[in-house]
């Protein structure tokens, strides 16, 4: 029996990602190793893996530029502002249950908007998160339900809502890669599409407020909690990623503001977030918050904070090519659908069950996808499933993982804001609770959606 080059490629990079060597190096090693055991030689590999590359150079440009636009919004100290005036609202009010739960909304509204309508993903946590630290544990909140929180905005509102980060990964990676592989994507609706597994993220949210992490946690009151705190109160505290030492101002955050909503506005009317992004950052320089003497720090700060990302992303890119390259995704195709004998139920939830795997191997639902849908469209063909089935089986296996690997941004970021004290475990008390509270309910909701849709 002959070894299929494209599963033993995806076993390579998924056994080398999970033996943490680096996620670029694990893709690079695993598509050379498909395309070597395929016969197509060295030439002809690194030949499919450029033009790969060439594909998701654009979604890496993007990345690029919203890391810059990220930074330009720390610079301006809107993040600081936030953190300073739920404080003052605890330090006014008590620490009443209402309190409690409107800083939950609070942080989970900051989460989303960190993906789509102000698209900074996880710069916001380590500005943001460390000075409320106090009041977390004034109120005696267990720090993995803010691990909870933060993760399913991070998560959820991509796969859900096409906008920001949600339409590279809905509409520039899955549906470009979706319809690559064989499906007219014209009349698909990618929020109908994800619209249960995405119930799923919120059922599991309201299992960890309300049952998981109900009770009440101690924490010791360390001096770098006071510090963050009073330096909040008194228009101190500053960007770890902003280019001086600029105090806060209305102005500033008026700026911001509109720079947000400059960007939000170009994004929805020429669907490109890189053109979005370049505005929105020019918001910025036309106003004086970012000088002209600052421009290229800051934007080296964001291309910096964005890099891996890109890096990831565009390998992933390279990976598929060889992959298609081979031809041997078709036979792989037809043995998996002869295994599930037609089982439909059966294979739905097999292929969300591998990208829950190859997602937590790799850590990124962006670098996943290319890999899976090359796969996984001509499967779902052979198989019946719908085109809208197809587009949820692969967003949600694409997603799974994400939450709960600990390699991933959806968990690294609220650890490096919840940790700053020493008190949070990455592992225990982010990745653990993330898994346990999203995967599962999304592993069950995308099975659902590939029967019903």
């Amino acid at each position: 029996m002959t070894i299929n080059a494209v599963l033993l490629a995806v076993v390579i990079m998924l056994g080398l990602s999970l033996a943490r060597v680096h996620v670029v190096l694990s893709l690079l090693i695993g598509a050379l190793a498909g395309g070597l055991i395929a016969g197509l030689g060295m030439t002809d590999t690194l030949n499919a893996f450029q033009e790969g590359i060439r594909n998701g150079a654009q979604i890496a440009l993007s990345y690029a530029l919203l890391g810059a636009f990220a930074v330009a919004i720390a610079h301006s100290g809107l993040p600081q502002s936030l953190a300073g005036a739920v404080i003052k609202r605890i330090d006014a009010g008590g620490t009443s249950g209402m309190i409690k739960y409107m800083l939950f909304a609070g942080l989970i509204t900051m989460s989303c908007f960190s993906q789509n309508l102000i698209p900074i993903h996880i710069a916001f946590i380590p500005l943001l998160v460390p000075p409320l630290l106090l009041a977390f544990n004034r109120m005696h909140i267990d720090r993995r339900l803010i691990a909870c929180l933060l993760t399913f905005g991070l998560v959820t509102t991509y796969m859900f809502i096409p906008y920001g980060f949600g339409d590279i990964y809905l509409n520039q990676i899955m549906l470009k890669n979706v319809g690559e592989a064989g499906i007219d994507i014209s009349n698909i609706s990618v929020t109908k599409a994800m619209a249960i597994p995405a119930l799923g993220m919120f059922v599991g949210l309201l299992v960890a407020v309300f049952i998981s992490y109900r009770k009440p946690r101690q924490y010791q009151q360390l001096a770098i909690d006071k510090a963050a705190h009073d330096d909040v109160l008194e228009g101190d505290a500053l960007s770890k990623t902003a280019a001086s030492a600029q105090t806060q101002s209305k102005m500033k955050t008026l700026v911001a503001l509109a720079a947000i909503v400059t960007a939000f506005v170009v994004q929805m009317y020429t669907d490109s977030l890189l053109l979005g992004s370049m505005f929105g950052f020019g918001v910025f320089m036309a106003t004086g918050v970012v000088k002209w003497s600052e421009a290229d720090t800051v934007f080296n700060d964001g291309i910096k904070l964005m890099a891996m990302i890109g890096f990831i992303m565009i390998t992933a890119q390279g990976f598929a090519e060889v992959m298609k390259a081979t031809e041997q995704i078709q036979p792989l195709v037809d043995g998996a659908a002869s295994l599930f004998a037609g089982n439909k139920a059966i294979a739905a939830f097999i292929m969300l069950l591998i990208g829950l795997i190859v997602t937590m191997g790799i850590g990124s639902s962006f670098s996943t996808i290319p890999i899976l849908a090359a796969i996984y469209v001509p499967l779902c063909i052979s198989l019946g499933f719908s085109p809208l089935a197809t587009v949820a089986i692969i967003g949600t296996a694409g997603a799974l993982g994400d939450a709960g690997s600990p390699a991933s941004d959806s968990t690294l970021g609220p650890t490096s804001g919840l940790n700053i004290d020493g008190q949070h475990d990455h592992i225990k008390d982010s990745v653990v609770p993330t898994f346990l509270h999203y995967n599962i309910p999304l592993l069950a909701f995308g099975w659902i959606a590939a029967m019903v849709l």
